[in-house]
């Protein structure tokens, strides 16, 4: 599976996106169906308490899935949009067993 790394108005960092991947490493291994995935760090500068955003979108096949989430820091964040791509994944893991 390929990652692609954007950070948005932040500085790149190494440690953030190898912490992403082993996660989104994870959920590939667990559903294999999975093809790449593109992983968005933000930080909102106007929002006083979760201002640190993480946004993935997976290709697999069919349609895209999406989730976002914001947190007081990157790797909150990115445990929760972890937490609800596994949600959809199992959605989607399913429709494909009944076809």
């Amino acid at each position: 599976m390929t990652v692609n790394f954007q950070y948005v108005d932040i500085d790149a960092s190494e440690w953030l996106s190898q912490h992403a991947k082993e996660k989104l490493d994870k959920l590939a291994n667990k559903y294999e169906f999975i093809v790449s995935a593109e992983v968005f760090f933000k930080e909102d500068k106007n929002e006083p308490v979760d201002s640190k955003f993480c946004n993935i979108r997976l290709s697999l096949p069919g349609p895209r899935i999406f989730a976002t989430s914001n947190k007081k820091n990157y790797e909150m964040a990115v445990k929760e949009t972890i937490s609800d791509l596994e949600k959809q994944l199992k959605r989607r893991k399913h429709t494909y067993k009944t076809s």
